[in-house]
C-alpha cells in the first residue's frame, strides 16, 4: 500500500517545514532540527527538504530568520510605544530575552556558531540590522545601534547561562532582565525627557 501525500506549494511546503523544525526546536532543542525529524514530522522527503533548504545548516538559517522577523516587528512595535511614553523598557526586554529564551533563538545561534555553520547566522544579522534602521529613523543611530548591542548579548547570554549565574550569585531569576530593563529605561528616558 503506498501512502498518499497531499501536494502543496513551494511556499506551502517552506511554511510547513519551518513550523515543523520550531516544534522541534521547542521540544529537543538545536540538534533535533535535522532535514530527516523535520521531513518526518511533515510527512515530506528528505530530498524535498534538500530542494527547499539545501542542507540541514540553511534549514536551521531559515528558522532562525523567521524566529528573528517575527521578533523584530513586535519589538519595533514595543520601542515605538515605549518612546511615546505608551509602555515600559521591560516590555522590550521580555520580548527579546523570550525570543532567545523561550523561542529558542539564543540556543540555535549558539548550536549554528559550534557547529562552525556561521553563515547561517548573516539572515539573522540582516534582520537585526534592518531593525536598527527602521528605529533610528528621526533618531540617532549610534546609540539605537549600541542599545540593540546591549539588550542582544545579555538576552543570548541569559537563554544559555543565566540561570545558573543568577543561582550561584544568589541573584533572583530575573535580574538580568531587571538590569537590561533598568539600562534601556534610562536610555529611552535620556532621548524622549519628560517635560
Amino acid at each position: 500500500m503506498s501512502i498518499r501525500r497531499t501536494r502543496l506549494s513551494p511556499e506551502q511546503s517552506r511554511s510547513a517545514a519551518l513550523a515543523a523544525a520550531r516544534e522541534l526546536l521547542l521540544d529537543q532543542g538545536p540538534q533535533g532540527v535535522t532535514l530527516k525529524a523535520v521531513a518526518a514530522k511533515i510527512g515530506r522527503t528528505h530530498a524535498n527538504l534538500l530542494h527547499h533548504f539545501g542542507s540541514a545548516a540553511g534549514l536551521q538559517g531559515e528558522l532562525a530568520k523567521s524566529i528573528a522577523d517575527s521578533v523584530n516587528g513586535s519589538i519595533a512595535e514595543a520601542v515605538e510605544r515605549a518612546r511615546a511614553g505608551e509602555t515600559d523598557a521591560r516590555v522590550i526586554v521580555d520580548q527579546c530575552f523570550d525570543a532567545f529564551g523561550k523561542e529558542g533563538a539564543g540556543a540555535l545561534a549558539a548550536w549554528m556558531i559550534l557547529t562552525g555553520n556561521r553563515d547561517a547566522l548573516d539572515p539573522i544579522l540582516d534582520s537585526i540590522r534592518g531593525l536598527v534602521a527602521k528605529l533610528a529613523a528621526g533618531h540617532e543611530e549610534h546609540q539605537v545601534a549600541e542599545s540593540t548591542l546591549s539588550l542582544v548579548l545579555s538576552a543570548l547570554g541569559d537563554s544559555l547561562l543565566g540561570p545558573a549565574i543568577a543561582l550561584a550569585l544568589g541573584l533572583p531569576r530575573d535580574a538580568a532582565r531587571d538590569l537590561a530593563a533598568q539600562r534601556l529605561r534610562h536610555r529611552l528616558e535620556a532621548e524622549h525627557p519628560k517635560g
